[in-house]
C-alpha cells in the first residue's frame, strides 16, 4: 500500500541495528518524510509491510534471510508498489542493472553521510510530486534528471562554491597533481586555505594525494584529480 498525501513513509531495511538506527534518525531529519517502521530481516520486513502503509524502501540489500533484491521480486509479484532506494556497500553493476528493473530508483554506498542520503531523498521527493501528462520529451526527461542526476551536497563551513571551481580546475588542468603550495599560487589563496580545499576533493572521492619525495625535510603531499565523471 502506498499514500498519496503527507509525509513519504519510509521502512528502513537494515540488519545492523546500529545502522538501522542511524538510518533512521537521517530519515526522521529530512522534511516530507516520516519513518514508518525498521526491520532487521527480509521475513520481518514483509510482516510490517502487510500492516504498514509505506511508500518507500530503504533497502540494504546484504540480509540474514536472504537478498534484498529478492525482498523486492516478492513485493512486486504481490502488487506491492513502493518505491526502493537500496543501500550497499557492493559495487556489482550488473546487481545495480536487476535492482533498475525491480523499481530501485537510486543506490546509495555505504558508508554515506546524512546529507548524500537527504540529497537523494528530496530528489526522489520532487519527482515523486510530479504529475499530470508531459507536453513532450524534454519534459519527460527533466523529470527523470531530478531523480537520477543529484545535484552537489552542501560544502563544509568556511569552503565557498566559487574557490572550490578554481581550485578544482587547477587540479585538474594538472596531469600529474599539483601540491597545496601550487594550487595556492594558481588560485590566489593561502596554502592553507588551498589545502583545506584540496582534502575536501579528496574526502568527496575527486581527488588523491601521496607524498612527493626527493627534497630535502618533510615530503609535500600531491594531490591528483581521479573523478572522470566531472
Amino acid at each position: 500500500m502506498t499514500s498519496t498525501e503527507g509525509p513519504i513513509r519510509v521502512l528502513v531495511v537494515e540488519d545492523d541495528p546500529v545502522a538501522a538506527d542511524a538510518h533512521r534518525l537521517y530519515v526522521g531529519r529530512v522534511p516530507g518524510f516520516a519513518v514508518a517502521g525498521t526491520a532487521h530481516s527480509r521475513a520481518e520486513a514483509l510482516r510490517v509491510l502487510e500492516r504498514v502503509e509505506v511508500d518507500l524502501l530503504l533497502l540494504d540489500l546484504y540480509l540474514p534471510d536472504g537478498h534484498g533484491l529478492q525482498l523486492v521480486r516478492s513485493l512486486r509479484a504481490a502488487g506491492h508498489g513502493a518505491d526502493v532506494i537500496a543501500v550497499t556497500s557492493a559495487r556489482d553493476l550488473t546487481m545495480v542493472r536487476e535492482g533498475v528493473s525491480l523499481g530501485v530508483v537510486q543506490y546509495v554506498l555505504k558508508p554515506f553521510t546524512f546529507a548524500t542520503l537527504r540529497d537523494r531523498l528530496v530528489r526522489y521527493a520532487e519527482f515523486r510530486a510530479t504529475a499530470g501528462e508531459a507536453s513532450g520529451q524534454e519534459e519527460v526527461d527533466r523529470a527523470l534528471s531530478t531523480l537520477r542526476a543529484p545535484q552537489p551536497t552542501a560544502l563544509p563551513k568556511g569552503l565557498s562554491a566559487p574557490t572550490l571551481q578554481a581550485v578544482t580546475r587547477t587540479l585538474r588542468s594538472s596531469p600529474t597533481g599539483v601540491t597545496a603550495s601550487a594550487a595556492a599560487e594558481a588560485v590566489g589563496i593561502s596554502r592553507i586555505t588551498a589545502r583545506r580545499y584540496l582534502e575536501h576533493l579528496v574526502t568527496t572521492g575527486r581527488a588523491e594525494r601521496t607524498p612527493q619525495y626527493g627534497q630535502i625535510g618533510r615530503p609535500e603531499l600531491q594531490y591528483r584529480w581521479v573523478d572522470s565523471r566531472r
